[in-house]
């Protein structure tokens, strides 16, 4: 793994030079001004607001990137010959001793699920969302395949599942019973000024019970021997956010379509990234009377 990080940053580090090396060079040979490149203060402040936001995007797509190679390099486990240190398991979700949750907004059974209630504030252009309410709750859970189970600690991780609810309210449209209850057990409220409802949005993710899901985390320790020897086949290893390697992550696709998400997310983000870097240095330099 340690090679591939080299390599890609070698890669990655020539590509930037050799796009930065082309424009300055283009400039250079046309004898291009900061007068005849049409630059003004404006100018100046957008540069620098791309420049903040290319090397945020090249950071990600990095980030992604790295993430994307260490899944491929990591091969699937069959539970029952997990080994300790960095693993890549496939199975379904199965409630350690029938904890379960319910999920505020659908009241599924879930051994996870995370909510964000938005409001809609200001008018016209000003208008914008405003998250009111985010919150997530978990319970530990056991992966199980066709060679055995192992207990699962959420905490910490990247947990990529769909939307199993998403709901707008507004005028004369009233959020479900089911919303309008948590609402009131939270103390909120969906209606305004003079009962006239508010324009809100509604969100929820749970994972449920016999879901598969593909996980990526560090296989460990078990602290809690005695309730995982209660489960058939179970040893004493969880799965969790490791000490060293810190990727952690949960989702309802398979590896495949991870890979190919994570691969698109991390080459777009390293484009935009060096594209925007780039013209914003060139930017700032042509401003500065630098070329």
């Amino acid at each position: 793994m340690d090679k591939l990080n080299i390599a890609t940053k070698g890669a990655l580090s020539l590509v930037f030079i050799i796009a930065f090396a082309a424009v300055v060079l283009y400039i250079l040979n046309n004898n291009l001004s900061s007068k005849e490149l049409g630059l003004d203060g404006r100018v100046l402040i957008y540069a620098f607001v791309f420049l903040i936001g290319g090397i945020a995007l090249f950071y990600f797509g990095f980030k992604w990137l790295r993430e994307k190679l260490l899944i491929e390099s990591i091969p699937t486990s069959k539970i029952r010959s997990l080994a300790m240190g960095i693993v890549e398991v496939f199975g379904e979700v199965i409630p350690a001793e029938d904890k379960l949750l319910r999920s505020p907004f659908t009241n599924k059974d879930c051994v996870y699920y995370e909510y964000s209630i938005q409001e809609r504030r200001g008018s016209g252009k000003n208008s914008r969302w405003v998250t009111i309410r985010h919150d997530k709750n978990f319970y530990h859970f056991f992966v199980e395949d066709e060679t055995g189970e192992v207990l699962v600690d959420p905490d910490g991780a990247n947990i990529d599942i769909p939307f199993t609810f998403t709901y707008n309210s507004g005028l004369f449209k009233d959020p479900p019973k089911e919303v309008q209850n948590f609402l009131k057990s939270e103390g909120l409220s969906f209606e305004g000024f003079f009962g006239i409802n508010k324009t809100m949005k509604f969100e929820e993710k749970a994972l449920v019970p016999n879901k598969k899901v593909y996980i990526m985390g560090e296989a460990g320790d078990n602290p809690f021997v005695e309730e995982a020897t209660s489960q058939k086949g179970v040893k004493d290893v969880m799965i969790q956010k490791g000490k060293n390697e810190k990727f952690f992550y949960i989702s309802t696709k398979p590896e495949k379509e991870v890979l190919k998400g994570m691969g698109l997310k991390a080459y777009v983000g390293i484009a935009l990234g060096i594209l925007f870097i780039v013209g914003s240095l060139i930017v700032i330099f042509a401003f500065f009377n630098f070329l």
